[in-house]
């Protein structure tokens, strides 16, 4: 399937579920508030040459979508390409607690599977082997991101990742071209303490390379010039198509 296809399935597909969450709204918890399918325009802008096809190999293959706030992204994944899907978050630092994912799984109805992982706390993963992993906007909330990637190309074939990262300090001191990260303050990038890391692009492909993966396809979004860690006007966002080289 080309990716044009995929991308114009997944925006339809995106309204019908949009119009099932508002059928089955629930009372007792809020939906996660923001778009995670609009994640499918930026693998648009990534996906280059023969690799826009990536998508028909996965099809059919156990994935996990990592971060997976209520799982629109996989549930999506599950009815289109009719991969089995494993959704995984952090229950506590997850918007409604995994109770939308829940809810949704049961409404659906979806074979997909729940699961409440602390990636920091114990490195763990409902299967041995994943064709992809999804990991999108979730690096500069790892402790440890180092393990974290490196225990995922033991496992999946291919990641598909997402995450902040910076050309300048905030006193305007340039890192791009450094093999570096930026520790956050509790309160600095949204007051968020569950913010960690922000890599320059430089320290981020150093980091893909020394836990096992190859970069395939790299692009990056949002402020393009003189990024930093903090400043919402000047946020940019890399996404990457990862192939392991240890699964």
């Amino acid at each position: 399937m080309d990716f044009e296809t995929l991308r114009e399935r997944a925006l339809a597909y995106r309204e019908e579920l949009l119009a099932r969450k508002d059928k089955i709204a629930p009372t007792d918890f809020g939906w996660y508030p923001y778009d995670t399918m609009a994640n499918i325009f930026h693998l648009d802008a990534l996906l280059s040459g023969e690799h826009r096809q990536v998508f028909d190999r996965i099809a059919g293959t156990r994935i996990a979508d990592i971060g997976a706030a209520d799982g629109d992204f996989g549930f999506f994944l599950e009815d289109e390409l009719g991969c089995e899907v494993d959704l995984i978050d952090n229950a506590p630092t997850n918007f409604n607690g995994l109770r939308g994912a829940r809810r949704l799984v049961a409404e659906l109805p979806s074979r997909a599977q729940v699961h409440e992982i602390d990636l920091d706390a114990q490195f763990r993963l409902p299967a041995e082997h994943y064709g992809a992993v999804f990991f999108l906007g979730l690096l500069y909330h790892l402790k440890n991101p180092f393990l974290v990637l490196e225990r995922l190309a033991e496992r999946a074939e291919l990641c598909f990742v997402s995450t902040r990262v910076a050309q300048v300090t905030p006193d305007g001191t340039r890192i791009a071209d450094q093999p570096v990260a930026y520790l956050l303050d509790p309160a600095e990038a949204n007051n968020d303490a569950t913010n960690f890391w922000i890599f320059s692009e430089a320290g981020l492909r150093r980091l893909f390379d020394r836990t096992g993966w190859e970069v395939v396809d790299f692009t990056t979004v949002g402020c393009r010039e003189d990024s930093d860690p903090r400043t919402p006007d000047r946020d940019e966002r890399a996404f990457a198509l990862l192939r392991s080289r240890k699964a």
